[in-house]
């Protein structure tokens, strides 16, 4: 029988959850969860663990960091008794449901899962409860394929700088997922230069240089080459390496914003040509 009970809790005494994979970002969302507590409470209780001399919290982090912001000297917890796996799953099934979760939450929130579900099919010997088998049990529960949740997974492969630009919508998920099949260095080499020719790879070339990386024959130099080629869709366009203009902007300044501050300096020209001539 699991052994709970609801009691009026200090935030401070819950420590968040070990390897929590969710952000808990301070945005207009945050803003709007501490008005609506303001106004009217917290109507559900968050969830604890006992761990050591206080709580671990299982699920409840943003309402947490809300009562925080408000000085609000307790908060109602659910606390319950429960084993790591059994709180892993319970802190995932939480939170996977919240909208605008990134691409990176999601892939270690189902990677922590899965580790989870496969622990708890050892402790109760259970023979069929492989790989496969998981992940159909998860994509079930969440209403999505076996293979989704293995390609959010995969995406647990990419090296930080890649996994960032991935939740910056700057490299789509699928070319994401065939570039977490690269080896480290090939993806920190990738990643530079994904810096200084400001391009990203698209999932044709992303499947290439997985291909090639399997041959072992992935260099620098056929990074390079496969990078810099000309997309099917792309029109003509003039191309100046990032290092070319570096020294003519502060050491902050990202392509985009070198970028502005170039075709603003045209737009200029070109208005101050035109009255010239009048």
């Amino acid at each position: 029988m699991v052994k709970e009970f609801i009691s009026q809790l200090p935030p401070d005494k819950l420590s968040p959850f070990a390897k929590h994979p969710y952000r808990v970002r301070e945005d207009a969302a945050m803003d709007e969860l501490v008005e609506s507590i303001r106004v009217h409470g917290i109507l559900s209780p968050l969830l604890a663990r006992p761990k050591g001399d206080g709580y671990e919290l299982v699920s409840g982090h943003r309402r947490r960091l809300a009562a925080q912001k408000l000085g609000l000297s307790t908060v109602p917890v659910l606390v319950r008794e429960m084993t790591d796996d059994e709180a892993v799953i319970l802190m995932v099934d939480s939170n996977l449901q919240r909208e605008n979760l990134l691409p990176s939450e999601k892939a270690f929130a189902y990677k922590m899962k899965l580790e989870a579900m496969k622990h708890q099919g050892k402790s109760t010997s259970c023979k069929v409860c492989t790989k496969s088998r998981t992940d159909e049990m998860i994509g079930k529960h969440e209403s999505v394929s076996a293979r989704t949740i293995q390609n959010y997974i995969r995406l647990t492969n990419l090296v930080p700088p890649l996994l960032q630009m991935v939740d910056d919508g700057r490299i789509a998920f699928s070319p994401a997922v065939e570039l977490s099949y690269l080896t480290r260095d090939e993806q920190t080499e990738l990643w530079d230069l994904i810096g200084r020719e400001d391009a990203t790879p698209s999932l044709s070339q992303s499947l290439r240089m997985k291909q090639i990386s399997r041959e072992a024959k992935l260099t620098p130099e056929v990074l390079y080459a496969i990078l810099t080629e000309e997309k099917p869709n792309q029109k003509e366009q003039i191309r100046i390496k990032t290092e070319s203009l570096r020294k003519y902007f502060p050491c902050n300044y990202s392509a985009q914003q070198m970028e502005r501050e170039i075709i603003k300096l045209l737009e200029a020209r070109y208005r101050a040509k035109g009255r010239g001539e009048r």
